[in-house]
């Protein structure tokens, strides 16, 4: 059965008992509305630890003041619920006033990391993912943590503030999951129509193009650019951008700038209201 906490001392107790009682630690970061990619985050710390906690706690601080906080999913039953079949022992929901206690002052910054690709068109995105995923590391204690690579510059973020902040904590990126047509699972996809869910398989067909291309030779940023996004501009409402960059800088390429061994193709678009991002690893990853 699944333990569910919401005090933060309390989650933080049982997670030292675990370690006391010879047992590694995983832990799953997220904010809720869980699907199967979360799940598979789940099975993979499962994988890699003998206690395995989930957190789920919808951060108001990585919110702009145009997005969607008070929209975004919430179902703490059906969350425990379905973490509880893939073997999650313990989950942590705790209040916003546990987290940022009154009077709180303190942001984890991020650097020239969270400059490009999500960070110009989300201001304040990342400082917020930073400072709360700190925040649980702390709670958390030594443990492996794992992410899913569908948040590539998130992950890239966490990866460096861990070794950063020297705190122990293995940091894991878990391969994307998608569903049988490649649309990229995320909690936003609920607010898909159907027709805009058609629109939205653009973002992974504009990946497969790219990674065509570079499998073909090309090794060009601007012509794998083009490729990615080519199939998105014809689909989306609109785009933030479509990029090329070096996978762990995370420094966008531009023109005829060539790509090395491996590249991210990283693409974030509106389709309808709803903001969709995706990516690959050429190089690295098969085709999505």
């Amino acid at each position: 059965m699944t333990e569910i906490h919401r005090d933060v001392a309390a989650f933080r107790a049982r997670l030292e008992r675990a370690r006391r009682e010879g047992l590694r630690v995983g832990l799953v970061p997220t904010m809720g509305a869980l699907h199967d990619g979360h799940l598979s985050l789940v099975r993979e710390a499962r994988a890699r630890a003998e206690f395995v906690a989930a957190t789920i706690f919808v951060n108001p601080t990585q919110f702009g003041p145009s997005e969607d906080l008070a929209r975004y999913p919430r179902d703490l039953d059906g969350d425990v619920a379905k973490l509880a079949t893939v073997g999650c022992d313990a989950v942590l929901s705790p209040p916003v006033e546990q987290m940022y206690p009154r009077g709180e002052r303190t942001r984890v910054t991020v650097g020239e990391l969270g400059d490009t690709l999500c960070g110009p068109h989300r201001p304040g995105h990342f400082e917020g993912v930073a400072t709360v995923v700190t925040k649980l590391f702390a709670i958390a204690g030594e443990h492996t943590a794992v992410f899913g690579r569908k948040d590539y510059q998130q992950l890239a973020i966490i990866r460096r503030l861990a070794v950063d902040l020297l705190l122990p904590v293995t940091v894991i990126g878990a391969a994307t999951v998608r569903d049988p047509d490649g649309l990229a699972m995320s909690s936003r996809n609920a607010y898909l129509s159907s027709t805009e869910r058609d629109r939205a398989l653009s973002l992974s067909r504009g990946l497969r193009a790219a990674h065509a291309l570079f499998s073909s030779g090309e090794r060009r940023a601007s012509a794998l650019r083009e490729a990615a996004l080519s199939p998105v501009q014809a689909a989306a409402t609109s785009v933030d951008y479509v990029d090329v960059a070096c996978p762990e800088t995370l420094r966008v390429l531009s023109g005829d700038e060539r790509v090395g061994a491996r590249a991210l193709v990283a693409i974030a678009a509106r389709v309808g209201a709803t903001r969709l991002i995706d990516n690959v690893v050429l190089g690295e990853e098969g085709a999505p």
